[in-house]
């Protein structure tokens, strides 16, 4: 029995952060988890540079309400959803990810919230679970599953490399090379067919 674990932004939508820094004209924000590996220390720094714009939650959701799946994404998506079981794995925040799951027809997706002040200042967030990604790849196999897992950036590798099969998917040129083992991707219909014939 196999459940396929799927990273969202870089994967199937755009970087949020990234497309909020574009928004906001504030270069910084650009940085991810594709440059740094620490998730934590991460957003941490994120909500110092909110708090030091006056930013918060209203205008990042402005933000995010433009944001369209990635090309092709919500086909590749649901050809895989009438094949195989598929959950969502992200670091991401349930106010961020609502509109962005219903244009991807309402995949399950675990992730992650944030905690926001009453005049909308994002105050802190809370982990679902330590080491989030690998943690639920590794419950789904204590309750029988095999796991196919994919992403893009350094935060989703320890699932990648806990399951049976683990695929990286249009990550950058710095992880592919430092991961030469894993077979790489940058379209769906390959990347698809990839899948498929692990199931």
């Amino acid at each position: 029995m196999n459940i396929v674990c799927l990273d969202v932004e870089g994967v199937l939508v755009p970087e949020i952060w990234i497309e909020f820094s574009k928004e906001s004209g504030i270069p910084e924000l650009k940085r991810t988890t594709r440059d740094e590996p620490d998730y934590i220390k991460l957003m941490n720094w994120r909500l110092g540079i909110l708090k030091e714009h006056g930013l918060g939650l209203k205008q990042i959701q402005e933000t995010i309400a433009k944001i369209q799946p990635l090309e092709g994404a919500r086909e590749f998506l649901d050809e895989l959803r009438s094949v195989a079981q598929v959950i969502l794995i992200s670091d991401t925040f349930e106010q961020f990810a609502a509109p962005l799951m219903e244009k991807l027809g309402r995949p399950t997706l675990l992730c992650n919230t944030l905690d926001v002040a009453e005049d909308g200042e994002i105050t802190g967030f809370r982990m679902r679970i330590e080491d989030s990604k690998l943690s639920t790849v590794k419950a789904f196999q204590s309750i029988g599953y095999d796991t196919i897992a994919a992403g893009d950036s350094y935060n989703d590798l320890d699932m990648i490399r806990a399951s049976r099969v683990g695929f990286l998917f249009r990550s950058t040129p710095k992880i592919i090379e430092d991961n030469p083992d894993l077979q790489a991707f940058e379209e769906y219909d390959e990347f698809l067919a990839a899948i498929k014939a692990q199931l």
